[in-house]
Formats: structure tokens, C-alpha cells, sequence
């Protein structure tokens, strides 16, 4: 008797997006980051977060997921960078602080409702960086909001759309 593989390549698999659905998100995640890096270029404003790009995915892949709705978008990002600033000043950017930044992130996007699963790497673009107050409004709250200004417009494009599910 052949024991059977533990962990089948495929067979366990989520299927494929739909190909339209596919191009659907590709093109929304290079409208909004076109329009928060182009806007910031040409303001000369911080406006680009690295986690805004796995925000995309959610946002334009799956924009009926509670992790893609504005609430979560916006408030995730703000709560999990803030509570970044807030412990890199209490306690600098060591690795522990680091650990207990985005425990905490994590913990408050929770208990406020508002989980975002990519602002969870906030706080460490927080301490890696080694950045200032300011960046709480640009890039964090200012490029959210452009990337949900672009998401309302976009995914309520077209017959049969709706986003978001649920504002507050």
C-alpha cells in the first residue's frame, strides 16, 4: 500500500479568478497607484505606502471582502501606523519593539473593527524608516483616502457593481 502525499500540489487550491476579473484588478491597481505616486510626484508629497499595494489587491480583487471596505482601508491603516509612532517614540526601533508594534497594531484594528490585513506591516515601514509624525497624514491618511476615492469610483464601473458593502 503507497501512502498518499501529505499536501497535494493543487488539489487543495482555491480556483483561478476569472480572467476578467483578473484584468479588473490589474488595471484598478494601476489606476490607484497612478493616482497616489503620479499626485504625489507632482505635489512633491510622500504619498506612497508600500502597503498600499497589497491593499490594491484586496480593494480591486475582492472589493466585497470586509478587509477591502473604506472603513477598514482608511482606519486600518491609520490605527496600525499610528500605533507604530506611537511605541518607535516610547521605546526606539529595536526588533522586540518592532514585534510588539505590530502585535499591538494588530490588536487595536481588532478590538476598533477596522482589521486591514496590509497595514498590519505599518508599523515596521514606521520603524524601518525611522520616520516622523507626518507621515501619519502623508502617505498613510492621504493616500488611503485617494486609493478609496479611486476604488468608489472604479469598482461601482459598470452593470451589476456596488462598492463598498458597508461604510462605518
Amino acid at each position: 500500500m503507497v501512502d498518499k502525499p501529505r499536501f497535494q500540489a493543487t488539489e487543495n487550491c482555491p480556483p483561478r479568478l476569472p480572467w476578467k476579473t483578473i484584468g479588473f484588478a490589474w488595471l484598478g491597481a494601476v489606476l490607484a497607484t497612478a493616482a497616489f505616486a503620479g499626485l504625489g510626484n507632482t505635489l512633491v508629497l510622500p504619498l506612497v505606502l508600500g502597503s498600499f499595494g497589497a491593499s490594491c489587491l484586496l480593494v480591486f480583487a475582492y472589493p466585497q471582502s470586509p478587509f477591502a471596505q473604506p472603513r477598514n482601508v482608511i482606519g486600518g491603516h491609520f490605527v496600525a501606523t499610528l500605533t507604530g509612532l506611537i511605541l518607535m517614540g516610547i521605546f526606539g526601533s529595536g526588533w522586540w519593539n518592532m514585534a510588539l508594534a505590530v502585535g499591538t497594531a494588530i490588536a487595536l484594528m481588532l478590538i476598533l473593527r477596522v482589521p486591514h490585513p496590509p497595514a498590519g506591516s505599518n508599523p515596521l515601514i514606521v520603524m524601518l524608516g525611522g520616520v516622523g509624525w507626518d507621515f501619519l497624514l502623508t502617505p498613510t491618511l492621504l493616500g488611503s483616502l485617494i486609493l478609496v476615492a479611486v476604488a468608489l469610483f472604479y469598482n461601482n464601473w459598470g452593470e451589476g457593481r456596488r462598492y463598498p458593502t458597508y461604510w462605518f
